[in-house]
């Protein structure tokens, strides 16, 4: 009989790109911080000048976490993407 082998590849990573209003250096220092301290990210890059932030994040790192994380701000996210999809910015409530 022949076997019938199935591989199942889980995304090394993931990529979130943040459409974020920051009016001043202190605005996305901030974005810049709870970045630095948040598990799970790989990388990432905050730009005040393009008003972006883009997180390169482990697998269980998941996308909600990371909106939640940077609305904690009090930066208003306005457009989500997570590995190419754009996503909702509404931030989710804690059950």
């Amino acid at each position: 009989l022949a076997q019938l082998c199935i591989t199942i590849t889980m995304a090394e990573e993931h990529t979130y790109n943040f459409d974020i209003t920051m009016s001043c250096g202190g605005c996305s220092g901030a974005v810049d911080r709870v970045l630095k301290k948040l598990d799970g990210v790989k990388s990432y890059e905050v730009s005040l000048e393009n008003q972006n932030a883009t997180v390169v994040a482990e697998p269980t790192l998941d996308y909600a976490t990371v909106l939640k994380t940077i609305a904690k701000t009090g930066k208003k996210v306005n457009k989500g993407v997570a590995d190419g999809v754009e996503q909702s910015v509404e931030v989710p409530v804690d059950a």
